[in-house]
């Protein structure tokens, strides 16, 4: 059982609910592919979640941590990903056929795409090795509490970006005749390229 398990649930709820690459992504797939880009999406991102949270049992998390090399290229390779993601939904929203026009690509492009986006955050190594041992009782296993956390956060994770997957599928559906639909693929596409820049910019 894990220690103060309110307070694990809280602390999850906080995380799930905060915007970061995760978000915009899923946004923005879910605006270029529909429902299911977005939660194919979703599914890459969670998959990555998991293994950085059971690397965090193996040292993995604990070595980008402390290397500044590891911690660096991942953060240049996760902050290129972004900015050239957002930097083409710039593009398709000037230069692109109208969203709802275009043929949805395949739906493992987007699982790839989210698990690179995940994989390639050392924010998420940083953080799990910080927070799972903090609910972890004295003298429990570590390995059966880090995958019940990360299980816990994963499931979160799948209901909070579906109900965001549905509402912008919806809405895309209520825009796509004008401009609107253009318009939130550039703005997501705009928050990419920031995220991007923002990570570039983080230290350790």
């Amino acid at each position: 059982m894990l220690h103060d398990f309110p307070a694990f649930l809280l602390v999850a709820v906080v995380v799930v609910l905060t915007p970061g690459p995760a978000t915009a992504l899923i946004i923005r797939n879910a605006l270029r592919g529909g429902t299911r880009a977005a939660w194919a999406t979703t599914a890459g991102n969670s998959t990555g979640i998991f293994v950085w949270a059971t690397a965090s049992v193996l040292g993995i998390s604990a070595l980008v941590a402390a290397s500044e090399t590891a911690f660096t290229v991942l953060k240049v390779v996760g902050a290129v990903v972004l900015v050239l993601l957002g930097l083409q939904s710039i593009f398709h929203s000037r230069y692109g056929s109208p969203v709802a026009l275009e043929p949805p690509p395949k739906a493992r492009n987007h699982y790839r795409e989210g698990l690179l986006t995940s994989f390639a955050n050392p924010k998420l190594a940083v953080f799990f090795l910080a927070l799972f041992p903090q609910f972890i009782p004295a003298g429990d296993p570590v390995l059966p509490s880090t995958v019940m956390m990360a299980l816990i956060i994963v499931v979160m994770d799948l209901i909070w970006f579906t109900i965001i997957a549905v509402g912008v599928g919806r809405a895309k559906r209520a825009l796509s005749e004008g401009k609107w639909a253009r318009r939130m693929e550039a703005a997501s596409g705009s928050v990419l390229v920031a995220l991007g820049i923002r990570l570039a910019l983080i230290s350790r």
